[in-house]
């Protein structure tokens, strides 16, 4: 059974364009034109990535993402014309777990598609599951589910990610490269600003203080380790 895409367009040119390439390689696809359509094509369709436009009609790009990424992990993939490195941010700051900016070669965001299924698909896979407990702070990779004392934490797919890859060894440092390509998947071309925003965002959600993280540290120009005991 393939893989299911959601894709919310509103410009009818682009959508078929990802549509048809995405096609030929074997995924099915779901169009809808507008945020409300496209909140509606989420709950019936159940897919397996979502390709979200940020300027949409009736509810923009970012609410929908929130509306998603409230209720599930699914990957979201932004494809917009905004190339400023705060809307950047702020899009990956409310769940994104990639921004592409148009116009885009529709093979590269295909590549991308394909690489974020694939992390995707490890992260869920049956070998190698396992549930990591390092005190009041527990990750089961099975479910893709972070407590932390007794609380629920809701995070993106892409933030569970980079958490596991971190906490799957505690003490040892990954490089800003070596973490980017584990979890993404693909070449960071030298941009590190995503990933930067999702450690931001996990220190957020995990830290008492952000400013002075317990669980994820960084080592000053190199990259990031993982502290098991959270002290």
């Amino acid at each position: 059974m393939s893989e299911t895409i959601l894709i919310i367009e509103d410009e009818t040119e682009i959508a078929e364009l990802v549509r048809d390439y995405l096609e030929a390689e074997g995924f099915t696809t779901v169009l809808a034109a507008n945020g409300k359509e496209g909140l509606e094509q989420f709950q019936h369709a159940d897919p397996s990535l979502v390709l979200l436009d940020l300027m949409l009609p009736e509810i923009d790009g970012m609410e929908v993402c929130r509306s998603i990424r409230s209720t599930s992990t699914v990957p979201v993939l932004m494809m917009t014309a905004k190339r400023s490195e705060t809307d950047k941010i702020i899009g990956l700051g409310i769940g994104a777990d990639d921004y592409i900016t148009k116009p885009f070669s529709p093979g590269e965001l295909t590549a991308r598609v394909k690489a974020h299924l694939r992390r995707s698909r490890y992260f869920s896979a049956q070998h190698e599951q396992g549930v990591l407990r390092y005190g009041e702070l527990i990750l089961d990779e099975k479910q893709m589910t972070v407590k932390l004392s007794e609380r629920d934490l809701l995070l993106s797919a892409r933030e569970f990610q980079i958490l596991y890859v971190l906490a799957k060894r505690p003490g040892q440092v990954y490089s800003k490269e070596q973490l980017f390509n584990e979890v993404w998947g693909y070449d960071h071309l030298g941009d590190f600003n995503s990933l930067n925003v999702y450690i931001r965002k996990l220190r957020e959600k995990l830290e008492t203080d952000p400013s002075q993280p317990r669980w994820i540290q960084t080592v000053w120009g190199v990259g990031y380790k993982f502290i098991g005991d959270g002290k």
